[in-house]
């Protein structure tokens, strides 16, 4: 793919050489000079909720000889009855291809092209999620030029697209002069090193972005550290996750440079370090960081290689701390003991924490007890997941009186009780700290508070 994806028709080529020869040409109504004349914009504005936007989709796949979505066009059919009802202000367009509540057929790029050209005018639109399609580095094109024209848009889900580094920099690159887009999610786009760095660039410009989803980017080293030094300066960012990027050495280099950038950063609320490969010095230079920052409330350090040595550190930080609200712990190995140094602060000194995820860390009956003691003293405590431990007796009786005494609600805990022959035992339920963030449910809605509970408790940079 070269470096500058090939323009669409009308902006003089689209998608490649091959299907440029062959489109049709662009009709004057779509010309670039009347698209940029606020008449133009006024024009798009009135026409699209009278004609319909599926009216205008089909209307503009006609014109430019591209086949119809059926996917896309159920999702408009369903955005103009919304428009119908009055309901015009500030929707989110979900076309998803993840979807697995309605059949769905994936959009590639040359079917966002043709979507792009209806949204650009489309102010009532302030939400746009297309992850888990087939958009790739053409796609990102389009999406770039629909950031630059719909400045109204607040939330773009690009998420599992197959773009590239390419692709990524010339969506970072629009940013520099964007002051609208609050909330970008790139997950899953193998953006890499190079395009890490070109985000990293873009915030050091960028004043608006405050949240940015950069996790399963395959980033490398050194866009990290980017990220750790531009983030000491920027005020606008409240959210990150930089999780799983492409690390080599055993130093927790990466580590040691975030743990710089929070002694220095007061504005960041949220971070997100899964596989990052912390050991225990990694979440000792985190927790050093944690005496000095007042501003981070969600950390998530999970799927980790951190023990119960590690948690000497954490616990000691959470009796001063009182900043922090939620702890993603999951799948590492604290054991026993760690749970246990947790369970100490959480009874006698810590007032601040909210929800705590220890799933998959090796813990049997004794330190599920005493976490579940800490809830009976500690009211403020009030989310905790467990699932994945060994439970015995004790552990299942445990959690079963602090839901039946309504001390620990359903909604709040990843499992629930029940009895065969006398005796009690857990089962899983799905909530979580972020259960549906890469996938949606098969029957209903995938985003309630109990299946997100971390995004719940901590509602930064939320989709509108």
């Amino acid at each position: 793919m070269a470096a500058q994806p090939p323009r669409p028709v009308g902006e003089r080529s689209m998608g490649s050489p091959q299907e440029a020869a062959r489109a049709p040409a662009r009709s004057p109504a779509w010309t670039p000079t009347q698209a940029r004349t606020p008449g133009a914009a006024l024009v798009g504005q009135r026409e699209s909720p009278e004609s319909g936007l599926q009216e205008h989709y089909s209307n503009l796949c006609m014109e430019k000889s591209r086949k119809i979505n059926p996917f896309i066009l159920r999702i408009l059919q369903e955005v103009d009855e919304e428009i119908k009802k009055g309901l015009a202000a500030g929707i989110t367009l979900n076309i998803a291809g993840n979807n697995r509540l309605v059949p769905v057929e994936r959009v590639t790029g040359e079917d966002f092209w043709i979507l792009s050209r209806i949204l650009k005018n489309c102010l009532y639109i302030n939400g746009l999620d297309v992850g888990y399609n087939l958009l790739s580095d053409v796609g990102a094109y389009y999406a770039a030029k629909l950031v630059q024209k719909q400045l109204n848009l607040i939330y773009l889900n690009l998420m599992f697209n197959d773009i590239g580094p390419e692709g990524g920099e010339l969506i970072a690159k629009v940013l520099h002069k964007n002051q609208t887009l609050k909330y970008l999610r790139m997950t899953g786009n193998k953006i890499e090193n190079k395009g890490g760095m070109f985000f990293a660039a873009m915030l050091q410009i960028n004043s608006s972005l405050e949240k940015l989803d950069l996790g399963d980017c395959d980033l490398g080293m050194q866009s990290v550290i980017a990220f750790a030094t531009v983030l000491t300066r920027n005020q606008a960012i409240k959210a990150i996750n930089l999780n799983r990027p492409i690390l080599y050495g055993e130093q927790e280099e990466s580590t040691v440079h975030i743990g710089r950038m929070l002694k220095e950063n007061h504005c960041l609320v949220v971070l997100h370090m899964c596989k990052h490969d912390i050991k225990n010095s990694g979440i000792q230079q985190l927790c050093d960081a944690l005496y000095l920052n007042s501003s981070l409330r969600y950390l998530d350090v999970s799927c980790n290689k951190i023990t119960h040595d590690g948690m000497v550190y954490l616990a000691d930080v959470l009796k001063s701390n009182t900043t922090l609200e939620v702890i993603d712990l999951s799948f590492n190995r604290i054991e026993n003991a760690g749970a246990n140094y947790l369970s100490e602060t959480l009874t006698s000194h810590n007032r601040s924490l909210k929800a705590l995820s220890v799933i998959s860390n090796n813990i049997e009956g004794e330190g599920l007890v005493a976490l579940s003691q800490s809830m009976k003293t500690n009211l403020t405590f009030s989310h905790i997941y467990i699932w994945g431990n060994k439970f015995d007796e004790a552990t299942c009786v445990a959690y079963s009186d602090l839901i039946q005494m309504g001390r620990l609600k359903p909604d709040n805990t990843d499992v629930e009780p029940f009895v065969v022959d006398g005796r009690v035992y857990l089962a899983e339920v799905s909530n979580g700290l972020k259960k549906h963030y890469y996938w949606t449910s098969t029957s209903g809605e995938s985003y309630d508070h109990s299946s997100n509970a971390g995004f719940a408790l901590v509602p930064v940079g939320q989709q509108p």
